[in-house]
């Protein structure tokens, strides 16, 4: 269980940060401001869960960055196209 609470506070933090990113480097202040309060609280999962991580927790951490970062890519890109148009 504690696998799959790595992978999806992982998946969340890094898609967080991925969306941080793009907001700021796009100039959209609240979204970035909102933002900002996920990270911290995938912040707070991550630090409390990976430092005692086995083996197979440590993988789902590992595994749920990439996901997460290609998935921030996306839901940007359709969030924000559908904004403008």
């Amino acid at each position: 269980m504690t696998e799959l609470a790595l992978f999806v506070s992982t998946f969340g933090l890094v898609f967080c940060l991925g969306l941080q990113s793009l907001n700021v480097n796009g100039g959209y202040y609240v979204s970035a401001f909102v933002t900002s309060f996920a990270i911290g609280a995938g912040n707070l999962v991550v630090l409390k869960l990976a430092p005692s991580a086995t083996p197979t927790e440590m993988a789902a951490y590992l595994i749920g960055g990439p996901f997460g970062i290609v998935a921030s890519m996306i839901a940007h890109r359709k969030f924000f196209r559908s904004k403008t148009k």
